[in-house]
């Protein structure tokens, strides 16, 4: 997931995006709420953790800002503000969940997991389209009878993929969700990364669209029986 992390502590945001960063996840930060809503409408995320207690624009109006813009990206509020009354006006105004500081990053990821089964229609932990599955809190990969566990990165790209089966991405899509700002990207990154998942799981895990990006089938089916078996 590329993840956009809003939070003005430099010693929590460096800690928050080391985490995100060992967990696979593509992490851009900022420090106050402009700069946070400048960042949405320049880049594409498929989550925010947004910190209340910001430099020129408090979290809470920052989320309402993307919500009367009609911006559905998901939203988790992690703060140090536990009051009841902050809870409810957060969620209230469009926040997807609540994290209360000091939290455990592991905690912090089963949130960010759940957000993004919500987020692609999925109600099980394990991502699937029938034959080929990946489990987000392990990062191991199943296609047919072929089985492992994936580095960061092939899980990030085959994450990407498995979030919208059926739908082809492009090279700069999925650099967009694997890399975050001011990381290098070779040119040859993604065919790298997709040579090495169909080492592990077989040729057919991703499709090839010539020209165009790769995809994964939108319902794999298992393979007829043979007449008379």
């Amino acid at each position: 997931m590329r993840i956009l992390l809003v939070e003005d502590d430099s010693m929590l945001g460096a800690a928050t995006q080391q985490a995100l960063r060992d967990a696979a996840h593509a992490v851009d930060w900022v420090l106050d709420g402009d700069s946070a809503l400048a960042a949405v409408k320049a880049s594409p995320y498929e989550a925010m953790l947004l910190d209340l207690g910001l430099p020129k624009r408090d979290g809470l109006a920052v989320l309402q800002a993307l919500r009367q813009a009609g911006n559905n990206l998901p939203v988790i509020v992690v703060t140090a503000r536990d009051g009841v009354d902050d809870r409810i006006r957060g969620l209230d105004l469009g926040a997807d969940d609540y994290l209360i500081k000091p939290f455990e990053a592991g905690e912090l990821l089963a949130r960010l997991r759940a957000v993004a089964r919500r987020k692609g229609g999925q109600a099980q932990p394990v991502l699937s389209n029938g034959l080929l599955s990946l489990d987000p809190a392990t990062r191991e990969a199943n296609f047919g009878t072929s089985a492992a566990r994936l580095s960061a990165r092939e899980y990030a790209l085959l994450h990407a993929l498995l979030l919208r089966p059926g739908a082809i991405l492009s090279r700069a899509e999925l650099e967009e969700r694997i890399y975050g700002w001011n990381e290098e990207v070779e040119s040859n990154a993604v065919e790298f990364l997709i040579h090495g998942i169909r080492k592990k799981l077989g040729q057919a895990a991703i499709k090839n669209v010539r020209g165009v990006g790769w995809m994964v089938d939108r319902e794999a089916q298992q393979p007829s029986a043979a007449p008379g078996s």
